[in-house]
């Protein structure tokens, strides 16, 4: 295992009533957080106290760097007009509201296609989605752990949807998050997954660290902390050293848990 050219970036995925706060109880300098509902097509709001300028003051004040990850609903590969038409709306607002906060980037799932339809249809749409986004702040496509219809859940996945959004004409603007637990649970050969992926998309621009609850190949998109799970511990550190790229940790708990976390990686740096 290789060590890294530079100092490690760490931190977690918290809660945005005041992510300032909680990125210093855990000790770290990156945080990843929610604007808004996750689970909701509802306009977002900036929840930390003063708002999006005062949350931006602090950030810069205190030396730590945000992401937004952007709510799980969105789905700009999908063909039903109900669900990718409101899905580029609420991208965009995340993206302005992450520019206003001065995030680094927002993560959002690279989607899927419904059953018996075609994986180029999603493609197309992640490429007319990029085309139409003012990118103010950076967006960065997950991969996912499930769904024979997922655009991002195979390196082969990755490379269709890459040769798509490359020729929109934001395409400098868009970025690439690997989560070593969706990688776990996708079926994909981890193998060099890292110099792979690069090869493809030219860049990582972020790393989420977690371990899976459940076997590899089995879909299931849930997150266990550190060594607690079925992810092979070495793979975890493999990714984190390979890709050299910030990391974010999101496992659930509270703060003793992912100190614990953070801890378990840094020891093994």
């Amino acid at each position: 295992m290789t060590s890294q050219a530079r100092p490690l970036e760490l931190g977690a995925h918290v809660d945005q009533a005041d992510p300032i706060a909680e990125a210093q109880a855990r000790g770290v300098r990156l945080v990843q957080h929610f604007i808004g509902d996750p689970q909701s097509w509802k306009a977002q709001s900036v929840a930390y106290p003063g708002g999006a300028d005062a949350l931006k003051q602090a950030a810069e004040q205190a030396g730590i760097g945000i992401y937004v990850h952007a709510p799980y609903v969105i789905n700009v590969a999908s063909t039903n007009n109900r669900i990718r038409i409101p899905s580029r709306k609420l991208l965009q607002q995340q993206v302005s509201a992450a520019a206003a906060i001065g995030a680094r980037g927002v993560i959002v799932h690279g989607g899927h296609v419904g059953a018996g339809e075609e994986l180029l249809a999603g493609y197309e749409n992640w490429f007319k989605a990029v085309e139409g986004l003012r990118l103010d702040c950076p967006i960065f496509i997950e991969n996912t752990a499930g769904g024979a219809n997922a655009m991002a859940r195979t390196v082969a996945g990755i490379e269709s949807l890459w040769e798509a959004v490359s020729a929109a004409s934001g395409a400098a603007d868009v970025g690439f998050c690997l989560d070593t637990c969706h990688a776990h649970a996708s079926g994909e050969d981890l193998t060099n997954l890292v110099e792979r992926i690069r090869a493809i998309t030219g860049r990582i621009d972020l790393v989420h660290a977690n371990d899976s609850r459940d076997a590899p190949g089995s879909g299931a998109d849930r997150h266990a902390h550190l060594g607690r799970g079925q992810a092979d511990p070495e793979f975890i550190m493999q990714v984190i050293t390979d890709a050299a790229a910030p990391v974010i940790i999101e496992t659930k708990g509270n703060l003793t848990d992912q100190i614990t976390d953070l801890n378990w990686i840094r020891a093994r740096l």
